[in-house]
């Protein structure tokens, strides 16, 4: 490299933001990571091993994933090259396994094909990768923001090994921003900085494990700030801070990951966990549809019979937000979000359905009791039917003691909570009334 390469690389490096300057470059510096990175862990055995062969890194934005698969190849001393295939068609990637057979014929080193955002490659892009994962041509590192059991074709899957990134904590964050302001050549050193720590706490804690993103807002603190020396303060990264952009795909795991996090709390009557999910469901702009279905289902599916008031209340919240639309239908999700967490919980009625359909999936198909068949029609008397049957308002207590199954079945569990406790005492009443005439299951 002459004198004028060097100093083009140089003002290359000078112009890149600080997280990009402040990539580690050997896994020993790598932040964050330790149960796939530390040693002894499978990523890093291969790694070292240099045995690295096709494999998804699966995680959030600014975990480090791009860093990751550029030190893989550095560690493993192999050729690399990236694409991404939100730019990147077929025609590109073709030229890119074709590099990748030239690398290979030269060298006999197989090399490193890495393509960021490999889920929003089409089905016939990523079948296009097959044949040179399979024969080994290449060692692929596909990195990905979804979840890859959704958005990767599952012939690549059974190809590859799957390595979850994980949001870095607070303190693996407070590291790297205390890296970057010590480090003269590649971070912020060159600056007179003193450091609140609080400030470090606040932006580690916003950032919500995004190294990016904090290593960003980091760099604008310092850089905006006309003070000499430079007071890095709680108030200076608050104006530094960006609202975070919240990612979301309505088809995507994130949507399912927080329709599951929202119900588990509501069934769990965690009221304020429960208002949380929702808000980041709101926030990300999920479907309010999507929203007020799952709270019709949950107020039968948890609360059924405890109170049968819930399913009235999550009816009439779809009906009201179908009306009233954002940004107001979130004052009637809150309230029916909060009610549902904190009725009492029963799934007496998921559980009898599903007893009742178990029976009759398993051919136990019982045959309707001549005295409850249709005596309507002409020459039903002649077959009998209809014959027997007691009408249940003659009765005093509107029970008629008769047969309405024809074998002795028992589906429905009732449970001793909320309204559910007095349709226990009403369901064992009938049903000692209606057992005299009931059939012995033989």
């Amino acid at each position: 490299m002459d004198l004028f390469s060097k100093a083009e690389e140089a003002n290359r490096q000078s112009a890149q933001p600080l997280a990009a300057r402040m990539r580690p470059q050997t896994l020993d510096q790598m932040v964050g990571q330790s149960h796939i990175l530390a040693p002894g862990k499978l990523l890093r055995r291969l790694v070292s091993a240099s045995r690295v062969q096709s494999i998804l890194l699966y995680g959030p934005p600014g975990t480090g994933k791009t860093t990751l698969a550029r030190l893989i190849a550095s560690e493993t001393k192999s050729a690399f090259r990236q694409i991404n295939a939100v730019t990147s068609g077929i025609k590109e990637l073709r030229e890119s396994l074709d590099w990748a057979r030239d690398e290979l014929s030269v060298t006999g080193s197989r090399p490193i094909l890495f393509i960021d955002e490999i889920h929003r490659f089409n089905r016939s892009q990523q079948d296009a990768l097959l044949p040179d994962v399979e024969s080994g041509t290449i060692a692929l590192v596909g990195a990905t923001t979804s979840n890859p059991f959704f958005a990767v074709n599952g012939a690549l899957l059974s190809r590859s090994q799957i390595f979850e990134l994980m949001p870095l904590s607070d303190q693996e964050l407070t590291q790297l921003l205390q890296r970057a302001i010590q480090d003269p050549q590649r971070g912020l050193g060159r600056y007179n900085i003193q450091v609140d720590p609080a400030a470090l706490k606040y932006c580690a804690r916003i950032a919500e494990g995004d190294a990016r993103r904090a290593l960003n807002a980091l760099e604008v603190a310092v850089l905006s700030s006309n003070r000499v020396p430079i007071e890095l303060t709680v108030e200076l990264m608050q104006e530094s801070m960006q609202k975070k952009v919240l990612q979301f795909d309505p088809t995507g795991d994130q949507h399912y990951d927080m329709a599951s996090a929202l119900i588990k709390s509501l069934r769990g009557s965690d009221a304020d966990a429960a208002l949380y999910w929702l808000a980041r469901a709101i926030e990300s702009g999920e479907e309010i549809r999507f929203l007020t279905r799952r709270l019709v289902i949950f107020a039968s599916e948890d609360i059924g019979n405890a109170d049968p008031t819930a399913l009235g209340l999550a009816v009439a919240t779809m009906q009201a937000c179908e009306f009233v639309g954002l940004p107001e239908c979130q004052l009637n999700l809150s309230q029916a979000v909060i009610y549902l967490a904190l009725a009492p919980k029963s799934n007496s009625a998921t559980s009898a359905i599903a007893a009742a359909r178990k029976e009759v999936q398993l051919g136990n198909l019982i045959p309707v009791p001549v005295h409850l068949r249709d005596g309507h029609y002409a020459g039903s008397n002649q077959l009998g039917h209809g014959i027997g049957y007691q009408y249940s308002h003659d009765a005093p207590d509107a029970i008629a003691a008769q047969d309405y199954l024809g074998v002795d079945r028992q589906f429905y569990q009732p449970t001793q909570r909320g309204y559910e406790q007095e349709l226990a005492v009403r369901y064992q009443e009938v049903r000692s009334k209606l057992k005299p005439n009931q059939l012995n299951d033989q």
